[in-house]
């Protein structure tokens, strides 16, 4: 049976990969996991807009309230909200039932610990095994001690919105705002948070019908956002993903500006501020080496991780880091959240613009970014790792690198679920990085797809 637990939780297609019945054991067997010192563990449970939300979290909680656990249902709310809201509630354990930035037929079951942190492995190893090995971890428990639905003692969105009002020391009066909440999770608490701040705010993506969550919207698909900004004379844009832990956001002028960038202008903030630890930040693989020059001018240091924001996290408590994440806009403000949160970026994103005292255009301008061209090997899966073992595979890069004379950057990354070999380059022309992304992609299948 293959792993169930990927990068960010379990996902799938809901009632066909994800089904009632796994949601039901991964009740179980979480809340069992979880809490074993504790007769009642108490978990918190929030989804975002899918259809499926609510036959998934059904699902969840009889599991839960089978092996004795008690469930905080706190509806639709971004991912982070549940990360927050575990700990303000002293639960054992909280659970976003939600697929993120994929199309509503899929979903996913992710869990938090009690400190509002992404499970550790061996913990979600611990779990699987109990559901692989059909485990009956409940005993068929009868009378009191089966769990129960309780409600909050007060009101969840309420709280999140005051957490996250709570992190922005500034008046956002007469600042014009275009929200595109993806028609998903951050629907009604991204607008509230901006209206009490004084933000003149229009708001696009924010009529989820359950099967419209990320279509045409949100921060993968940022052109109706980019379009209504321009059209509003706003100064910003800003866009979240179903479950509102990303964030992507446009200039007055209309460009996109990745997490990339937006972490270097949160950085620099910080660093003058004087709260950006150790003058350092965190960043994956595939940080743009135009991020990599700014943080060097700017005289901070770059922890460098493998791609996914568990890694992002994982780093950061390491080395007490305060800031890291990924192109994807998935950044981690580890002084106020232990997720990242597309409302939360966002605000600290316009807080920045603010403080500047510039454009938003002239401001992320400082940040030249290269162009990256991505292209597929094709090879055959068993050869995935053996590209640094060819001399001719190796010689070529080591070609090229000396070529670009620091001008450039080649990545290659092996596909963790394809039979793939992933090529990577950066460099000032794009034609020119085009032709040799290619080039190199060509020869790897010629080595290595016999």
């Amino acid at each position: 049976m293959s792993r169930l637990f990927g990068t960010d939780g379990v996902r799938g297609i809901a009632n066909s990969e994800l089904t009632p019945e796994l949601a039901f054991n991964l009740g179980k067997a979480g809340a069992y996991v979880l809490s074993k010192e504790k007769r009642k563990p108490v978990v918190l449970i929030g989804r975002d807009t899918r259809i499926s939300g609510d036959m998934l979290e059904s699902a969840l909680c009889a599991g839960i309230l089978a092996v004795g656990g008690n469930v905080i249902r706190v509806g639709i709310l971004p991912t982070p909200a549940v990360a927050y809201l575990v700990r303000y509630f002293d639960a054992d354990a909280g659970v976003m039932i939600s697929a993120s930035h994929n199309p509503f037929e899929y979903n996913g079951i992710k869990f938090f610990n009690e400190e509002g942190f992404k499970l550790d492995d061996d913990i979600e190893d611990a779990i699987e095994d109990i559901i692989v090995r059909d485990i009956d971890v409940n005993s068929h428990i009868t009378g009191d001690r089966l769990g129960k639905c309780v409600e909050g003692e007060e009101d969840a969105l309420e709280l999140y919105a005051a957490f996250l009002k709570s992190t922005i020391d500034r008046d956002l009066k007469g600042m014009k705002i275009v929200l595109d909440c993806a028609n998903g999770a951050a629907y009604k608490v991204a607008e509230k948070v901006y209206r009490d701040l004084g933000a003149d705010v229009t708001v696009i993506g924010n009529r989820p019908n359950g099967l419209n969550i990320n279509e045409g919207f949100g921060s993968t698909h940022p052109w109706q956002l980019k379009k209504k900004v321009i059209e509003e004379k706003a100064l910003m844009g800003l866009a979240f993903d179903g479950d509102a832990d990303r964030l992507i956001a446009v200039d007055e002028k209309g460009n996109i500006i990745d997490g990339d960038r937006q972490i270097c202008i949160c950085a620099k903030m910080m660093k003058q501020e004087g709260t950006l630890k150790d003058n350092k930040v965190t960043a994956t693989v595939m940080s743009n080496i135009g991020f990599h020059k700014y943080m060097k001018d700017m005289g901070c240091a770059v922890n460098i991780t493998r791609v996914g924001d568990r890694y992002v996290l994982e780093e950061m408590v390491k080395t007490g880091c305060v800031i890291g994440g990924e192109q994807s806009g998935h950044i981690i403000f580890l002084d106020h959240t232990t997720t990242g949160d597309g409302i939360l970026s966002s605000l600290q994103l316009i807080k920045a613009v603010k403080d500047s005292g510039l454009e938003p255009s002239e401001l992320f301008g400082e940040v030249a970014i290269y162009p990256q061209v991505l292209r597929n090997a094709k090879v055959r899966n068993e050869n995935k790792n053996k590209y640094e073992k060819d001399p001719d595979i190796m010689k070529e890069i080591k070609r090229l690198e000396e070529e670009m004379e620091g001008e450039g950057r080649i990545l290659i990354r092996p596909s963790g679920t394809e039979p793939l070999v992933r090529v990577m380059i950066e460099g000032r022309n794009e034609e020119y990085i085009t032709g040799l992304a290619e080039d190199l992609a060509e020869l790897i299948t010629r080595k290595l797809g016999q």
